[in-house]
């Protein structure tokens, strides 16, 4: 099953990293005098400098190096970077995180994510129309457009291609169009403006998600120029519960370096509260450890991804 339940396992690697002496510390900080923190554009770019640039601050205290925040123009720009180890942190989807393990030979290794206010882990895929629309499930959208995110997002592309292919509606024949636009908040604009008739995104709850963000910023506008409201739209389709999207390291950096960012994300809710509300808003309780392990049917998914990539070609 391609899901989580709200109480995630922790794995033993990712709670038993071994401690490092003075010594060692200085060894790997001379080998690493900078560390860059990469994150895919779950927004556009300038929302989300502002979004993290106050936690690479705290990271580059706690770690007592240079730490450069990294906006990628896409998913794979991440999961290249992190191969080609120009990149030491990244932040992935669950799908776009078991492609960069895949493709980086096991060097790509995730250690976090984040907690719901709730206390669950996870997020869901949704499909969203505006709520004038004719349109109440998701039988009303075939033959219509359907604006995607990114190949390589979970809930903008892999989540509802897997579980509508599932039900019997696969996006590339049950919609007229299933288009990527590029990123979430382009999903979104596409559907207000009339592009596409509904978009996939992502959603934690009905005060958390990309959607709200968009609305709290004034993104999204009426015809008359108003703002919209939350009301203003309806879901018509959301996936099973998937996993939380995870932070991951080289997995063949020092074990002193790794337990030392992974310490500083565990406790960022303590230490630097403000800049640690910033990257939710506020709707994030802390940081809490994953493994590769929590995110092995991610793979699974890829590989029903790719066989059925190979059958339309």
């Amino acid at each position: 099953m391609i899901y989580r339940r709200s109480a995630l396992a922790f794995t033993a690697g990712a709670l038993a990293l071994a401690a490092s002496g003075p010594s060692f510390a200085q060894d790997w900080k001379a080998k690493y005098p900078e560390i860059v923190l990469a994150i895919v554009p779950a927004e556009n770019a300038s929302g989300v400098v502002d979004r993290y640039t106050p936690f690479a601050k705290y990271l580059e205290k706690e770690l007592g190096t240079k730490v450069t925040l990294r906006v990628a123009n896409d998913y794979t720009a991440v999961i290249e970077g992190m191969k080609n180890r120009q990149i030491h942190v990244g932040f992935f989807g669950p799908g776009s995180y078991a492609r960069a393990y895949a493709v980086s030979g096991g060097n790509t290794v995730a250690f976090g994510t984040t907690q719901n206010q709730d206390g669950s882990i996870g997020y869901y895929s949704v499909v969203y129309v505006k709520a004038d629309s004719p349109y109440k499930t998701l039988d009303d959208l075939k033959g219509k457009k359907l604006g995607l995110v990114d190949v390589e997002s979970t809930s903008g592309f892999k989540a509802p291609t897997f579980f509508m292919t599932r039900e019997g509606k696969a996006p590339g024949k049950f919609f007229a169009v299933a288009q990527v636009t590029g990123s979430h908040e382009n999903a979104v604009v596409a559907m207000t403006q009339g592009t596409v008739d509904a978009a996939a995104n992502w959603w934690n709850s009905d005060t958390d998600s990309n959607l709200t963000r968009m609305l709290n910023k004034g993104m999204l506008k009426k015809a008359d120029g108003t703002p919209m409201k939350y009301e203003d739209f309806r879901i018509v389709w959301k996936s099973p519960l998937l996993a939380g999207s995870p932070f991951a390291y080289l997995n063949d950096m020092p074990d002193g370096l790794k337990k030392a960012i992974s310490d500083a994300f565990y406790n960022a809710h303590k230490k630097d509260k403000a800049a640690f509300d910033k990257l939710s808003d506020g709707k994030d309780l802390a940081f809490v450890p994953v493994g590769h392990k929590d995110y092995l049917e991610f793979i699974e998914l890829n590989k029903f991804l790719e066989e059925l990539r190979r059958k339309k070609s």
